[in-house]
């Protein structure tokens, strides 16, 4: 189907073709159109073409009831630098042929391809994830792996970026996932800048596993040990350990374990150290503090701590990491 007419985009500004379909949910739908489709050039942020497609005009239906109409076809795909599928509608339906070639082109091209949630789907039907590193919807993991057995598929994380292609876990780590690509392109400060716009946090440790059983219910107990948690995260220099996070929370060791690991899905010692890390990360984003400075600061004791546990998680170290996300 030709397009809609459609003004030419910005100079300089990156053009992002996001696919709309029959039965789509709003939420996924809204994530990459609230990230790259608004102006934020007031925080520094260059500007994106945000163009939304789907295989024929007319009015789309949503999961909410409501209607959209996307007039663009999946031709403007050829023009993108970077191609989003928000989602899809059906695991075992098979994506419209020329969603599938229009996605196989800009890959070929070098665009840069985004599957969030089961947007993966799409991306392994177009052949495009064979080989490589992926992830979904962690309740839709299994299914996935039957289907296409030749992805290394991890349901543990909340976005895999393997270069050219990204996908994400469902619902908000979509949001993740397209911080992440914008993060990639312009650095921390424009990536901080949107999320404090959206009240997220600009990038979050953590995996899939937090959010597969359900959290325990609140209460007073939990209450304290929420405060605990906003406390820790405030104060991640002191020595902080089982016992004497047990005992500030008024809790048992061993019921204080039971609870936290209840709540955040994972252990005590685990969740400082991504605590620490998210600091340290923020800091050498954000700030001109030397190495070993921010490793005093976000708990590490030393700088040489500090780099053993980015070499871990990360695969880089403190200074590549600054370089990288501050261009520096």
């Amino acid at each position: 189907m030709p397009s809609a007419a459609t003004s030419a985009a910005e100079p300089g500004a990156r053009i992002v073709a996001v696919v709309a379909f029959d039965g789509i949910s709003p939420f996924h739908l809204s994530v990459p159109c609230l990230v790259f489709g608004e102006d934020r050039g007031a925080g520094g942020v260059p500007p994106f073409e945000l163009r939304v497609c789907a295989e024929r005009a007319g009015a789309l239906a949503t999961t909410a009831g409501f209607t959209i109409a996307a007039p663009l076809g999946f031709d403007v795909i050829a023009d993108a630098d970077i191609v989003v599928v928000p989602s899809w509608r059906d695991t075992g339906e098979t994506p419209p042929a020329a969603l599938l070639d229009a996605l196989r082109a800009a890959h070929a091209r070098g665009a840069q391809l985004v599957g969030l949630c089961l947007g993966a789907f799409v991306l392994a039907a177009a052949g495009l994830l064979e080989g490589r590193p992926a992830t979904t919807h962690w309740a839709w993991a299994d299914a996935f792996a039957r289907r296409y057995p030749k992805v290394k598929l991890d349901a543990g994380v909340l976005y895999v970026d393997d270069g050219n292609i990204l996908t994400s876990a469902g619902t908000a780590a979509g949001i993740d996932c397209c911080l992440h690509v914008l993060r990639k392109l312009y650095g921390a400060r424009a990536a901080s800048y949107t999320a404090r716009r959206l009240v997220v946090p600009p990038h979050r440790q953590g995996s899939q596993a937090q959010f597969i059983e359900q959290p325990i219910a609140a209460d007073a107990r939990d209450g304290r040990l929420a405060e605990l948690l906003d406390w820790v995260r405030a104060h991640p220099r002191e020595p902080h350990t089982l016992d004497s996070l047990a005992g500030r929370a008024l809790m048992s060791r061993r019921n204080f374990t039971r609870r936290f690991r209840q709540a955040t899905g994972t252990t005590v010692g685990a969740w400082l150290l991504a605590t620490r890390l998210a600091r340290a990360q923020q800091l050498l984003e954000m700030t001109e503090q030397s190495v070993d400075a921010i490793a005093d600061a976000a708990g590490f004791g030393s700088a040489v701590s500090m780099r053993q546990h980015f070499a871990d998680v990360f695969k880089t170290s403190p200074s590549a990491y600054r370089r990288e996300f501050r261009g520096v």
